[in-house]
């Protein structure tokens, strides 16, 4: 569990880890460097879950290279209701969602702790309007979560 204190914001006690795949943590199907590193690091804290469409097909390989759970949408379904659901079925209150498109919106607003990532894919307007943090890259996301007292200066109000 992530437990963390802040001051005007809110108590963080984050038990769950929900992933965007593609566009977040992978380009065109493959792992960002960096990030397999530090969701092993998170493993040990949270339980991490991918949630994807699987747009290119690879959400298995993913999965068992970063050795997590991984949930595939239902196609031809609303993609944003069906990550808030799934955010909602872990414990809303409990969750850090990762993301950063169209998709990934209500996923972020939903969660205890939204952050939208700044990829090589860019950053849907909507889901930086509902996260609470935004990073440059996922790497920074993961480590705001490996370090959470970096997550102060940006949320204390």
């Amino acid at each position: 569990m992530i437990e963390l204190d802040i001051e005007g914001f809110r108590g963080l006690r984050l038990a769950h880890l929900v992933l965007d795949v593609n566009g977040t943590l992978a380009l065109d199907g493959d792992l960002l460097p960096g990030v397999s590193e530090r969701v092993g690091v998170l493993r040990d804290a949270v339980d991490v879950q991918l949630l994807s469409s699987d747009t290119y097909g690879r959400l298995e390989d993913v999965a068992a290279t970063l050795e997590i759970a991984a949930t595939r949408l239902e196609p031809g379904k609303d993609e944003a209701e069906q990550k808030a659901d799934f955010v909602r079925a872990l414990g809303a209150g409990e969750v850090v969602a990762v993301g950063n498109g169209v998709n990934d919106a209500a996923m972020l607003e939903t969660a205890s702790l939204g952050i939208a990532v700044v990829g090589p894919e860019g950053l849907a307007a909507s889901a930086l309007e509902s996260a609470d943090v935004v990073t440059v890259g996922i790497q920074d996301a993961l480590d705001l979560l490996i370090h959470p007292q970096r997550l102060l200066a940006t949320l204390r109000r």
